[in-house]
């Protein structure tokens, strides 16, 4: 007799498990239930169909061939049943059976299967404010709230909305409304900074500066209290500073992952809410597997349990479901965290922890940042790479690695090496270093940016100088009444003078007259430099511990980095 197998879920790893199952194992009877009408879609694909870069819903639900994978194609192309509008009740693991009713007719039935697969994702954390069931109050996370959005974008409907959290999907959602539509935009993050925990609070700043230069409002530290409304549908968001109008509201606050199915089955859950599962994705009944956004797992880097709800995730669990499914032993070792996002002129990617994530987990973190052409300095295509390396200061060992720049596949390519790099192993400074990489000046520079990167903070660990960011730069510069630092700035003699005929506390020293300059900087005081992207202001260093300064600091990413914050002296 065929093995019965029931797969409830079918956004991504849903329908992955099941069309892996069977490829491998063609006898298997194989039905996949979803409470929903649409399924196997690329929800990460919503925030471009409300922007217009996708010009049909339909996209999102294609093969690459342009077929719709919906109920019939998976009958027919697949040899997998589903059932749509089917949502499951509850689960008796000694039956072996599902309880199910349809969400149309109410009809209630029992599925019985040999193995279950649980892939039922993730819910979007919705703030219990006042106000949040009116109209127009939505979250990107299903194909229905991406066509609302886009209709009343299209009829006119929208002229100002506000975003509910800095994360991923809300600053996509940001750049949608305000790039394509030209809606008012304002978002709202009750942390002190956009993409908390995914980017370094200095990164932080360039993902807020990227959306306040494009017009959008950017408010964090920041707690929406209610939502006003008229005539049923929303038309302002209280915050605790101040009103906002808005014709839409998008929360995007974080998941809530859907495992409380399984813990009402009597299966492991975290306290968080992610369902437990062992390497093979086994839940803590070996008939029962679970993956994608619902389940716990482990955090390769820390050791610990994790939670990461990504699409690229769910795909890969799925196909390690469907191989052992059909008796495969495929395993899936955790996650280190790896991501990336399109914002306005500049994009953003990581792998891995920050440096504040990484202290939070007892590590002796420290974290360098350069700026650096990513590819030849003399060949004429090229944009200004950042990128931000994080250490354990004890092992060398790296933690992580975050990036900017106006060229998203320039900055993805960096970060997925060392992405593989903390995947297979433990890499160190030294290997990053070391690090291969493919060169030729149309693609990289002969020494890449990624060794660029560990070089300096190789020179960190080992006390050659000692760091500061661009944002306590010019922190430091703001107090320099106070804190008796002698600035200089080591750029070529006309960009530092330019400075200086405003400041004069602000010394244009260029590298090339450094030496012969030495006797105007004073021994006594400390002394702060800044170039354009650092290297310059490395040489100098060196220059002036050769000459007997002992309190040198040096700006990591130089003006680049610092004007890619919104920060000026």
């Amino acid at each position: 007799m065929a093995e019965k197998i029931l797969i409830i879920g079918g956004v991504a790893l849903g329908p992955k498990a099941a069309c892996r199952c069977k490829r491998l194992m063609p006898e298997a009877d194989v039905t996949l239930i979803d409470e929903n009408s649409n399924i196997s879609y690329g929800g990460c694909g919503m925030p471009y169909y409300v922007s217009g870069e996708v010009q049909s819903i339909d996209a999102l639900r294609a093969t690459p061939y342009g077929r719709v994978r919906d109920p019939e194609f998976f009958a027919s192309m697949k040899g997998v049943t589903v059932r749509s509008q089917t949502r499951a009740l509850s689960i008796d693991r000694a039956a072996k059976t599902v309880l199910v009713r349809h969400t149309v007719t109410g009809e209630e039935e029992q599925l019985s299967y040999d193995k279950l697969v649980l892939a039922t994702g993730a819910s979007p954390r919705m703030p219990q404010v006042e106000g949040n069931d009116l109209d127009n109050v939505l979250s990107l996370t299903r194909l229905e709230a991406a066509e609302v959005i886009r209709r009343a974008c299209e009829a006119g409907k929208v002229s100002e909305a506000v975003i509910v959290g800095g994360g991923f999907i809300g600053l996509e959602a940001a750049v949608a409304l305000a790039d394509m539509w030209g809606v008012k935009v304002s978002i709202v993050e009750m942390m002190p900074q956009l993409l908390p925990g995914a980017l370094s609070a200095s990164m932080g700043r360039m993902v807020s500066h990227d959306c306040t230069q494009a017009g959008v409002n950017v408010y964090t530290s920041e707690k929406v209290i209610r939502l006003e409304g008229r005539d049923g549908t929303v038309s302002a968001v209280i915050t605790d500073k101040r009103k906002l109008s808005a014709q839409l509201v998008i929360f995007s606050a974080g998941f809530i992952p859907n495992g409380q199915l399984a813990r009402d089955a009597g299966l492991d859950v975290a306290p968080f809410g992610g369902i437990v599962v062992d390497e093979s994705m086994r839940t803590s009944d070996p008939n029962i597997f679970a993956g994608g956004d619902c389940v716990c797992i482990k955090n390769i880097i820390t050791g610990k349990p994790g939670y990461l709800p990504l699409g690229s995730m769910a795909n890969r669990q799925g196909r390690i479901i469907g191989t052992n499914l059909a008796g495969g032993r495929a395993s899936f070792s955790g996650y280190v965290g790896t991501w990336a996002v399109k914002l306005f002129k500049m994009s953003f990617c990581g792998t891995g922890l920050t440096v504040e994530r990484a202290r939070a987990e007892g590590f002796d973190a420290v974290s360098v940042a350069v700026e650096q052409l990513d590819r030849a300095h003399f060949y004429p295509d090229k944009s200004m790479l950042g990128l931000e390396l994080v250490v354990d200061r004890t092992s060398g060992g790296v933690l992580g690695m975050q990036g900017s720049c106006t060229d998203g596949i320039a900055l993805k390519a960096r970060i997925d090496a060392v992405a593989a790099a903390l995947q297979c192993g433990k890499p160190t400074v030294e290997d990053i270093s070391n690090l291969e990489v493919a060169y030729a000046p149309p693609f990289a520079a002969a020494m890449d940016v990624v060794n660029t990167v560990a070089n300096v903070a190789d020179n960190v660990l080992a006390g050659r100088f000692t760091p500061v960011s661009g944002a306590e730069f010019m922190e430091l510069w703001e107090k320099r009444h106070e804190n008796n630092i002698f600035f200089i700035d080591a750029r070529p003699a006309r960009a530092g003078q330019a400075v200086q005929a405003e400041y004069p506390e602000w010394h244009a020293i260029p590298l090339e007259d450094i030496r012969n300059r030495m006797h105007e900087i004073p021994q006594d005081r400390p002394v702060a430099l800044i170039c354009n992207t650092g290297l310059r202001a490395y040489d100098c260093v060196l220059a002036l511990q050769n000459a007997g300064h002992t309190h040198v600091s040096n700006s990591l990413g130089g003006m680049q980095a610092v004007s890619k914050m919104g920060l000026t002296p």
